[in-house]
């Protein structure tokens, strides 16, 4: 570096602000400032709103990563999620708020097709997260049992039965028992499900398709598509039924809103008309169902709820509120919309 650049770099550090010019502009002490900025007790309200004034005023940022390495817990929770499910991207803006009331910031790591579970995990503990969100793992249990051993964690969406791990999930029979009775009550007999893969609830949501159908006396319809949670799954689905239109099912249960969604598109593109032709029925209640041109029935899973249940199961373990494992199992809601209606008539 030259004498010069050196030069320009050392005047660029000395004109950022400072904490101790956030206190001397509001007159008080550094260690205060300190305080209010680590949300500490020993301010009153009008000293932490003058401080935040003054350092918005100046442009000052606290350093969060000196801040981390000063004491001695980080107050760091660690959220593994798929970066295109936009189901955990609804639970995520419900964590953000409920994280901060505890006390603690957010840090983010995703899955993606050349990136698996472990590897995001990793990135998470290596940045001193205190305690792990894991959004759906497909982790194997004796992974994840490993995992517990070294920090707090909770699993959203899957329960792992045996291992010390806290859990918040669906009860998924209940949700897929309200889908199969609303297709009943509207004449469905034929009724498909595709299957959700390793997915998270895909094993229960599989099971209580089987055990509804029989319950209604329709085990000789009972079919099961193979696929996962994605768009592509849903739309190979699709291709699968109309292969042979005459005997098409005439309703659909997916595995989650996004193979809903990729079925639905590729059915229209075949001019089938829905519900005309074939109901579809997802499951999550995603942003994407709400949009009025997919207007997609669905089971509903409260995102916002779970987050608050996922981050508070984390605290008490971090704060020592509690140390047995809890498994925290919420009521889906079955939300009928203009994806769904009685089947079509069939010479």
């Amino acid at each position: 570096m030259s004498e010069e650049s050196e030069t320009r770099g050392n005047r660029a550090r000395q004109s950022r602000p400072t904490m101790a010019d956030v206190a001397a502009k509001v007159g008080v002490s550094r260690a205060l400032v300190s305080l209010v900025f680590r949300n500490e007790p020993g301010a009153s309200k009008e000293t932490r709103e003058r401080v935040f004034q003054a350092a918005d005023e100046l442009g000052y940022r606290p350093d969060s990563a000196a801040q981390m390495l000063a004491r001695s817990r980080s107050k760091v929770l660690g959220v593994m999620l798929t970066v295109r499910n936009p189901f955990h991207a609804d639970i995520v803006e419900g964590i953000y708020p409920v994280a901060e009331q505890h006390g603690y910031d957010i840090l983010l790591s995703a899955t993606a097709p050349t990136r698996d579970e472990r590897k995001a995990v990793e990135a998470l503990l290596s940045h001193r997260c205190e305690g792990l969100i894991m959004l759906g793992p497909n982790m194997e249990a004796r992974h994840l049992a490993e995992l517990a051993e070294r920090i707090p964690v909770v699993a959203v969406g899957r329960r792992f039965p045996g291992v010390e791990v806290d859990s918040v999930h669906t009860a998924e029979a209940k949700g897929v028992r309200q889908a199969i009775d609303h297709l009943v009550e509207l004449g469905h007999s034929a009724i498909t499900h595709i299957d959700g893969g390793k997915g998270a609830g895909s094993v229960e949501r599989r099971r209580a398709y089987r055990a509804a159908m029989r319950k209604h006396g329709l085990a000789g319809h009972i079919q099961v598509l193979p696929g996962d949670h994605t768009e592509e799954s849903g739309a190979q689905a699709a291709m699968a039924l109309l292969a042979d239109r005459v005997n098409m099912a005439t309703a659909i249960l997916a595995g989650n809103d996004r193979c809903a969604i990729g079925f639905l598109d590729a059915v229209w593109r075949a001019g089938l008309r829905v519900p005309g032709d074939i109901s579809v029925v997802g499951y999550d209640d995603s942003h994407l169902a709400h949009l009025s041109h997919i207007d997609l029935t669905t089971v509903r899973q409260d995102p916002d709820r779970q987050a608050e249940l996922a981050v508070r199961a984390v605290a008490e373990r971090l704060d020592g509120v509690r140390s047995e494992v809890r498994e925290l199992v919420l009521d889906p809601k079955f939300v009928a919309r203009g994806t769904t209606g009685p089947p079509p008539r069939r010479g």
